[in-house]
């Protein structure tokens, strides 16, 4: 298998579980270096770096609230430390605070916008200038189906979704001289913590695959645009990882 990655450096955020989790272990898959950003899930986080390492791979766990700029400041200055480089960047971080708009209090709306799209500004922001002094890098945002078609309960988590489509294509036009690549990737309904509890049958009627997604079928689109030759040519886009749900 080809390591497209071999020598190169990732940080995605978000990586002790779920999307995160399976795009750290397939990107380690292409040889990268790999920084486990968690903000809780310590144990989890280590568990991760121990695969890697059990693969042959290389990887820490850095520990930081992507919300916070200091936090984020500090994550960056760890990995250039550490490995001396970061060559791509999955803004993957994400919660839900899900409630009807009439219900939702302004500190549930204020937490996910902080998370969900601040969090990838202020992580694309940091990063961006070190592969702006490389000439070089891949940065994947995770969206989601939410952001572009609504979904009832989830105000504040479609509107920072939809807010990460517009940040994606207009930082892939600021960066594109640069020869950095920035596109997002999003997913439909995955089996993860976030879906635990959600009624299916209703869900897979919107589905025209009819089944959930694995944490490994989104990972395998980030691996692409990661890593791939062939994703070289390929900025500002949004690719749907969703069984069909979203077909514009």
């Amino acid at each position: 298998m080809a390591q497209n990655l071999q020598g190169k450096v990732a940080l995605v955020t978000g990586a002790s579980r779920g999307i995160g989790r399976a795009t750290a272990l397939a990107l380690a898959s292409e040889g990268a270096a790999i920084v486990v950003n968690y903000a809780s899930s310590s144990s989890a986080a280590a568990e991760v770096v121990s695969q890697i390492e059990t693969n042959g791979g290389r990887a820490i766990a850095l520990k930081a609230n992507v919300a916070n700029s200091d936090e984020v400041d500090q994550l960056i200055a760890k990995t250039m430390e550490k490995f001396g480089r970061i060559d791509v960047l999955v803004n993957n971080a994400g919660i839900t605070r899900d409630t009807l708009l009439l219900r939702m209090k302004l500190e549930d709306w204020q937490a996910v916008i902080d998370l969900n799209l601040t969090g990838v500004f202020l992580c694309t922001r940091a990063a961006s200038k070190i592969m702006l002094k490389q000439k070089s890098g891949r940065i994947i945002n995770i969206t989601s189906v939410a952001g572009q078609m609504g979904n009832a309960g989830q105000s504040n988590y479609s509107a920072s979704k939809a807010g990460v489509i517009g940040f994606t294509k207009t930082v892939a036009r600021e960066l594109a001289p640069r020869a950095i690549t920035v596109n997002a990737v999003a997913p439909g309904f995955i089996t993860t913590d976030m879906t635990d509890g959600l009624k299916s049958d209703p869900i897979l009627q919107m589905i025209p695959l009819a089944r959930y997604g694995q944490p490994e079928e989104v990972a395998g689109m980030i691996q692409f645009l990661a890593s791939s030759p062939a994703a070289a040519y390929i900025t500002g886009q949004i690719f749907n990882v969703d069984g069909g749900m979203v077909m514009a």
